[in-house]
């Protein structure tokens, strides 16, 4: 018989999940910004980039080839690297930018991320072959 707090359980665990993962995300983005030197948003690239070779792997084929537990999605996807790449510290950090470099941020991000998903699912691929 199901109770009414292991329900409430139930439905809580998913949140807690992505809490803890979104937490160590966040954690890791900042130590990678504070890693790399100032003058160009050197760290929200880098994250944005790990981020998304990542989350090809985590959310596209892994869950394709059934290797990762929802729970397991739920820490590393929603919560982990979604957390770790950002959109809106890019969004402001480009406005900050002379135009030039606002723009050479821009393709930087949206061509080495979009490459970087590719890369992820190719590896996964390999791997999996």
């Amino acid at each position: 018989m199901t109770t009414s707090r292991s329900h409430a359980l139930s439905r809580a665990e998913p949140l807690l999940l992505i809490a803890v993962g979104g937490f160590v995300g966040a954690a890791l983005r900042y130590a990678v910004s504070n890693a790399l030197p100032g003058g160009f948003p050197w760290g929200t690239l880098a994250v944005n980039v790990l981020g998304s070779f990542a989350l090809a792997i985590v959310l596209y084929e892994a869950h394709l080839a059934d290797l990762l537990s929802a729970e397991t999605r739920l820490i590393l996807g929603t919560g982990l690297l979604s957390s770790f790449t950002t959109y809106s510290t890019f969004a402001v950090e480009t406005a900050a930018l002379d135009p030039t470099l606002a723009v050479a941020n821009v393709l930087a991000n949206y061509v080495l991320a979009f490459l970087a998903v590719i890369a992820g699912r190719a590896v996964t691929r390999g791997a999996l072959a």
